[in-house]
């Protein structure tokens, strides 16, 4: 008899207590439970002192943030979750009735998969866009789309699914950048791991986002995951080339100077893979 599935909450947080208490208040309502949620506050002091006080109003647990990042965050937070499955959650998410009972009846369907979650978009309050899938790495280093709903590499930031022994295993997210296609490029290192995704289809994260959040970019981590895909996941040489062109001396050409360390980050995160 294969083991109950008990899915934890991987929670990030910063700065943001209403929002948090927003989310936590959406996930209570839900007809199906999470079996623990963890809360994960890279907040200041002043916030993280209300935001112990609302995990504790809605049964969650807090624990303090490692404060390097969002991606340091979404490493510390899945380490800190004891469940067999580990759901990732930002504080500006709110979710459609039924959602978490869709996730663990996905997570019994295929128990080793990957489920990334699709999200409806809300910029500073205003609806805008329907639900939309979860996208993979692309050759470019952004998100593209998924040919195979069932068998791919797609991961959505905060809001996907991992077996515990994703992390159990000493596999973690990049936390070399702050933030941008870093994550994407997880999934695609995840798929060489063996852990295959799936797109979690029927329900979705509604996703209240900021648009001076929206407008962050980051074209050193958009390179960084460019070159992982062309030089060891999808090997061709020519499109390396090409989008290293395309980013490091026509974009952003400052970026040339720092091709060099990125291609050691390359090398190093990516050169054992291939005995994989």
């Amino acid at each position: 008899m294969s083991a109950p599935i008990r899915l934890s909450i991987a929670l990030l947080t910063r700065n943001r207590t209403a929002s948090l208490c927003r989310c936590l208040a959406s996930l209570r309502v839900q007809d199906a439970q999470p079996w623990e949620i963890v809360i994960s506050d890279d907040s200041d002091p002043a916030p993280a002192e209300v935001n112990r006080a609302i995990a504790g109003e809605f049964g969650a647990r807090h624990i303090p943030g490692p404060r390097r990042g969002l991606y340091a965050n979404r490493n510390a937070a899945a380490l800190a979750c004891e469940g067999t499955h580990i759901r990732t959650m930002d504080d500006d998410h709110t979710f459609p009735p039924g959602h978490i009972a869709r996730c663990l009846e996905a997570v019994s369907r295929a128990p080793d998969a990957v489920w990334a979650c699709g999200e409806m978009s809300y910029v500073d309050g205003a609806y805008q866009t329907p639900p939309t899938d979860a996208a993979q790495l692309h050759p470019s280093g952004v998100g593209g789309p998924v040919s195979d709903p069932d068998d791919n590499w797609a991961i959505a930031d905060g809001s996907t699914i991992y077996p515990r022994e994703v992390f159990a295993s000493g596999l973690r997210m990049l936390e070399d950048f702050g933030y941008g296609s870093s994550y994407l490029e997880f999934g695609a290192y995840l798929h060489r791991h063996g852990f295959h995704s799936r797109l979690l289809r029927g329900t979705w994260v509604e996703h209240h986002a900021e648009a001076a959040t929206l407008m962050r970019t980051d074209i050193r981590s958009r390179l960084f995951a460019s070159l992982c895909f062309n030089l060891h996941f999808r090997r061709h040489l020519g499109r390396a080339a090409k989008y290293v062109c395309s980013y490091a001396f026509w974009r952003e050409p400052s970026l040339a100077r720092e091709l060099p360390a990125i291609l050691r980050r390359v090398r190093a995160r990516w050169e054992k893979t291939a005995l994989l």
